[in-house]
């Protein structure tokens, strides 16, 4: 997204809107004319040259488009459809019924591209919450620069009441930020030094100074839009088949028409009633409202997810989102906090400080969340890392390095089964039950040193997210690395239907792959990052708490740019809506198809009629289609 992007979004209005503009323009010079005709004030040569004016001004802006797509991509498209029903009426001398065809479809095409256009601006429009102006320190002392002039490295103040210009990492300072504009969350987030902000997200009481770490362009608000943006330009699997049924459709409906002329003319029958039948046919049979059955909703519903800050990543996410007959969640980090913390560390030869240092060493270098707890838990008591040599991560499991003449291992209980140990006699049961608590072995092949429990707290949305999935008829199922006992436990706690525990990351693709057998459609949750082959796997992925983060977003087809798990919810709601109101579309259109074209053939229609009722079929399909926005 360029730079010129951050100058305020205009707000769009119809008479800003050329094809919407001329068409009513169009619309009032046709209007004239009849009236003036019809009472005598005009002579007939002025009131036939005022409706060509206003064939010409109305059908400009399609016809054009028509033309194009036949030309260049041989494609015979509703547009030529309603040229030759024009060019047909002219020919006929119904220059009413041709005028008011041109000025009702334009009117048509020119509202459905003007609410396309209102759908990206109120997504666009969340630039104007990003400050134009950022007060950087350079050399010493403070200056205000455009928001766009910021570079990576800038350091920029924020004060109490003001916008955060772009990404960054504060430096200096506390306060609270309300991140709605990103993450779509309300509460706002305590932040402090070290923590990340995002741009347009609203500093409340403390100064802050920040370290860009984007340009304007490239930070999450900008990047969030283009990607909605991009999102509503995909399609799912039924738009693609409207749209080939559109192009094969419309052809059929043309040489129809054309037989109805010619073949009467060859057996010199009367032409004048075929010919007014052939132009109605081609105006009752045009498939426009089939065509915007889903479009519409499609584009409404992923521009008011990303106003929620979830990302959905093209109409083919969102229509299986209306699918979904189950919802697997990952534990840590999804259905927890994803901070766990050590609990209790029971050394078996009754050295507390000598086990946590091994298990410290042995984990500095993974980044799993609970090594990570091992680690700072160390550090805070102030124990120092041994020399490790030969680390490597046990996928599943754990870690294993050499320190000094030993291979240690930290991990869970199965890593040790491996090795002969009895696990049930070694460890206290209370830590294989209490909910939350995860357990964590340290020691060689032949010796076990120690045991270390960690907690990670649940999530206080999670229960009650799970109560509406089940409410909505959908299953639970939680996969997770975790053992049998905690994750068992968790799950009571949750009241979820189903636990699959000690599975490593192609376990979980396994795990998916059944439960798609199951039950149908499968949702899966997780980081985003470790859990990419099940979220890839799933029907439908879903990363939590993305915001800022990128390989996480190209992980999942769906991304909550919050830690918000009530997201979920909003989503799956969504999708049912869009797929509901898409198909009552399709029906309605189909419906409108089967009395219409009957009618033409049969002689029961005007070309007039015909239009009304063809042009008021595809506005209602798309006000309905346009419901989504108000999910």
């Amino acid at each position: 997204m360029s730079a010129e992007h951050h100058q305020k979004v205009t707000e769009v209005k119809w008479y800003t809107h050329p094809p919407l503009r001329n068409a009513l323009v169009a619309g009032v010079c046709t209007g004239l004319a009849f009236v003036l005709g019809y009472t005598g004030v005009i002579p007939f040569s002025v009131e036939v040259a005022a409706y060509v004016g206003a064939i010409l001004l109305g059908g400009y802006h399609w016809c054009r488009e028509g033309l194009e797509e036949l030309v260049h991509e041989r494609v015979v498209g509703i547009e030529i459809l309603m040229v030759t029903a024009t060019v047909g009426s002219t020919v006929l001398g119904m220059w009413d019924e041709a005028a008011t065809l041109v000025v009702l479809y334009g009117a048509a095409e020119g509202l459905e591209e003007f609410t396309y256009a209102r759908t990206r601006h109120s997504i666009r429009k969340l630039l104007d919450l990003a400050p134009k102006e950022a007060r950087v320190r350079r050399q010493g002392r403070e200056q205000t620069i455009p928001a766009e002039d910021l570079r990576p490295g800038d350091i920029f103040i924020v004060r109490p009441g003001e916008a955060v210009p772009t990404d960054g990492v504060i430096v200096k300072g506390r306060s609270s930020v309300n991140e709605a504009p990103v993450t779509g969350e309300s509460l706002p987030v305590e932040k402090r030094e070290g923590m990340r902000v995002f741009a347009a997200s609203l500093n409340q009481e403390g100064a802050l100074e920040v370290r860009a770490t984007a340009v304007f362009e490239d930070n999450t608000l900008s990047k969030l839009i283009h990607l909605v943006e991009e999102a509503q330009e995909q399609k799912g699997k039924a738009q693609l088949f409207i749209e080939r049924f559109g192009r094969r459709y419309s052809p059929v409906v043309l040489l129809t028409s054309l037989l109805m002329v010619a073949v009467p003319w060859l057996l010199g029958l009367p032409m004048a009633a075929w010919a007014t039948r052939a132009v109605v046919l081609l105006v009752a049979a045009a498939p426009c409202a089939l065509v915007m059955s889903m479009p519409v909703a499609i584009a409404a519903g992923i521009g008011r997810a990303g106003q929620n800050g979830v990302l959905i990543k093209g109409g083919m996410v969102l229509e299986n989102l209306g699918k979904i007959r189950a919802v697997a969640f990952d534990k840590t980090g999804t259905l927890t906090q994803g901070k766990p913390q050590v609990q209790d560390i029971i050394p078996l030869d009754g050295n507390v400080a000598q086990l946590l240092c091994l298990a410290a060493s042995v984990e500095r270098l993974s980044e799993h969340p609970l090594a990570q707890a091992i680690v700072q838990r160390a550090a805070q008591e102030g124990y120092e890392c041994l020399e490790i040599s030969e680390f490597t991560a046990i996928a599943g499991y754990g870690a294993q390095a050499r320190v000094g003449d030993r291979l240690v291992y930290v991990g869970k209980p199965g890593l040790f089964k491996r090795f002969g140990f009895d696990i049930p006699s070694l460890l206290p049961q209370a830590h294989l039950t209490a909910a939350g608590t995860t357990v964590m072995l340290v020691g060689t092949e032949t010796s076990l040193a120690g045991v270390i429990t960690l907690r990670d707290e649940i999530r206080p949305q999670a229960r009650e997210i799970i109560a509406r999935l089940h409410r909505l008829g959908l299953k639970t199922v939680m996969l997770t690395g975790d053992n049998e006992a905690t994750a068992r436990a968790v799950g009571k706690l949750l009241d979820i239907d189903e636990i699959r525990a000690d599975l490593r990351p192609e376990d979980k693709i396994d795990a998916v792959e059944d439960l798609k057998r199951r039950y149908g459609p499968v949702v899966m949750v997780g980081d985003g990052i470790n859990d990419a082959p099940a979220l890839a796997r799933a029907t439908v992925g879903v990363a939590m708490g993305t915001a800022g983060t990128d390989a996480a977003i190209e992980a999942a087809d769906i991304a909550l740019m919050a830690d918000d798990l009530t997201k979920l919810e909003f989503a799956l709601q969504l999708g049912r809506k869009a797929r509901r109101i898409s198909f009552q579309n399709i029906v309605f259109s189909l419906t409108v198809l089967a009395v219409l074209i009957p009618a033409a053939l049969a002689g029961l229609l005007g070309v007039a009629l015909a239009v009304l009722c063809h042009e008021a079929s595809e506005l209602l399909a798309v006000a309905n289609g346009l419901r989504v926005a108000r999910t």
